[in-house]
């Protein structure tokens, strides 16, 4: 196992759970403002927070709540190798992964996580979720509106289909960890979404697949901004809700939340209680994410995915005060469960470099922005970023005055691969 890069006490809450009744907790993935959100959540309360790093540039490797950190090991046998042994060293902990791959991999060798309490759900229900024809079919079951979508088969499917469809459409794939394999063994490449304007060019997209004889969905457009409610799912009842809505996306037309705003529970009451049916048909367990599209002039929403993982916007949760990491950590990791949070409402958060990229994008090649229905002004976008700056509301994905080095950590890594 790698040498410690960090070793340091993290500075507890007063007012907390007795230090008896914590266990370590181990976060594989600290390299991103998930991780580093997980780290903070949890060092503040008194917790061990031990952090597995894929590189030195990891922000969370200079978090005060990082009792240490290592370096990840290079391959996935090493990576359950240096877990079993840190286990071994700490004693119970409990075990928080970032990524979908991560979550994969360890679902796939829980015999060997025996010392670890597992922060995430297991493989048959992250498949369920990872695969959105079987989420679309689970919330046609729950009363959750989805998008009118089309799987084509073949490629004579999809020109069937195409002159019915209402464009722009919206091009996801099903599966697209399974897919992206598929694609790259055939020199092609997997976009995460991908705008048609027409019939003509829908197909001709198309056509570069029927080599492999895989497709995307075909999603009809759906107007609005993304919404996300969230939820800690356990035996049925949801043990704490939040949710936000994205108020700036990387790329513009749709992607990583770049700027979010929390939302109050006093609102979309009805859809998150068809947001918790839907986890229910599923049997959900853990942490989840349910995405909308939410079109505040009709006042519809249309379900684009589930996340059953901590999702990228949730600093923005934990600076609210809807604390994830801890009130899962409660839970399911000591058995003490948490009243739901009262959270502010209206707190942004920003993710500044892919912001950065945004206003970019829109100030100097507004002409690449693949969602032709956006409406945007320079002069707005400059204002409205610069505002933000002296907006006693916005909060920071890395940026906190309490812990501050690893936002500098990631400035000073990003200046030396810009130099």
């Amino acid at each position: 196992m790698n040498a410690p890069l960090a070793a340091h006490e993290a500075a507890p809450v007063a007012g907390e759970a007795p230090a008896q009744r914590l266990i370590p907790a181990v976060v594989l993935g600290i390299d991103t403002p998930i991780g580093l959100a997980i780290v903070r959540s949890l060092g503040r309360r008194g917790v061990s927070v031990y952090g597995i790093a894929r590189g030195r540039a990891a922000p969370g490797l200079s978090s005060r709540y990082l009792r240490q950190g290592l370096l990840r090991a290079e391959d996935a046998a090493g990576t359950l190798d240096q877990l079993e042994s840190l286990v071994g060293r700490i004693g119970p902990a409990c075990l928080f992964a970032i990524s979908e791959g991560d979550i994969a991999l360890l679902n796939r060798h829980r015999d060997r996580l025996a010392g670890y309490r597992l922060m995430f759900s297991d493989a048959r229900r992250m498949e369920t979720v990872l695969d959105k024809q079987k989420t679309y079919a689970a919330a046609g079951r729950a009363g959750v509106p989805v998008p009118r979508t089309v799987q084509p088969a073949t490629l004579p499917e999809a020109a069937a289909a195409a002159p019915a469809l209402r464009y722009p459409v919206v091009l996801k794939w099903a599966e697209p960890n399974e897919a992206g394999i598929v694609l790259r063994r055939a020199g092609l490449t997997l976009d995460k979404t991908r705008y048609c304007h027409g019939a003509d060019e829908l197909l001709e997209y198309l056509r570069q697949f029927e080599p492999v004889g895989r497709y995307p969905m075909i999603q009809e457009y759906c107007a609005g901004y993304g919404l996300g409610q969230f939820f800690l799912m356990h035996g049925g009842q949801a043990h704490a809700m939040f949710q936000h809505r994205r108020l700036h996306e990387w790329p513009p037309e749709g992607g990583v939340s770049t700027l979010c705003e929390s939302v109050p529970l006093t609102q979309h009451a009805a859809l998150r209680e068809r947001s918790m049916a839907l986890l229910r048909e599923l049997d959900w367990e853990g942490i989840a994410m349910v995405e909308y599209r939410y079109d505040p002039e009709r006042d519809e929403a249309a379900l684009m995915e589930i996340n059953g993982r901590f999702w990228g916007s949730l600093p923005l949760a934990c600076q609210a005060g809807a604390d994830f990491p801890w009130l899962a950590y409660s839970l399911l990791g000591v058995g003490a469960a948490q009243p739901q949070p009262e959270y502010r409402a209206g707190l942004r958060c920003r993710f500044m470099i892919p912001e950065t990229k945004r206003l970019a994008r829109l100030l100097f090649r507004p002409g690449a922005v693949a969602d032709r229905n956006l409406a945007f002004s320079r002069a707005g976008e400059l204002a409205g970023y610069l505002g933000d700056f002296l907006r006693p509301s916005t909060r920071y994905y890395l940026f906190t005055w309490s812990d501050p080095m690893p936002f500098l950590r990631d400035l000073w890594h990003v200046l030396r691969r810009s130099g």
